[in-house]
C-alpha cells in the first residue's frame, strides 16, 4: 500500500509530466511571425517530420494496445478484441479509409462483445 505522501508526490509528477508533455510543443514550435503562412506555405523540417511521424506512430501503440487483449484476458473478451482488430485491418485494406475502419472495427467489437458472452456462457 502506498502512503497518502507517496501517492500525492507520485500524482505531483505525473500532472508535471502531462503538462510538459502538453506545453511542449509551444516552446518549440513558437516564431513570432506577424502573419500566418500562406496556406501550402512550410513550416520547417522538424515540424513536417513530426507531422509525419507522430500519426502513424499513435496509430500503432494503439493497435499493439488493443491486440495485446488476447494475450492478457480472459477468452471472450481477448478474442473479441482479436476478430475485431482482424475486422478493422480487412476493412483498412478493402476501402483504404482510416475513419471508416476505426468506425467499423469498433463497431465489430460492441456488437461481439454483446454476443460472444452469451454464445460462452
Amino acid at each position: 500500500m502506498v502512503s497518502i505522501p507517496s501517492a500525492l508526490i507520485l500524482t505531483a509528477l505525473m500532472g508535471a509530466v502531462i503538462f510538459f508533455c502538453r506545453v511542449l510543443p509551444f516552446l518549440f514550435f513558437r516564431e513570432k511571425q506577424d502573419v500566418p503562412p500562406a496556406p501550402g506555405e512550410r513550416f520547417g523540417p522538424l515540424l513536417e517530420f513530426v507531422e509525419r511521424l507522430v500519426p502513424p506512430v499513435a496509430m500503432t501503440v494503439l493497435a499493439c494496445n488493443a491486440i495485446s487483449a488476447p494475450f492478457t484476458a480472459d477468452l471472450p473478451q481477448g478474442l473479441s478484441g482479436f476478430i475485431a482488430a482482424v475486422f478493422t485491418a480487412l476493412i483498412h485494406l478493402w476501402k483504404r479509409n482510416s475513419l471508416f475502419s476505426i468506425c467499423g472495427g469498433t463497431m465489430a467489437y460492441m456488437l461481439i462483445q454483446g454476443v460472444l458472452p452469451k454464445l460462452a456462457g
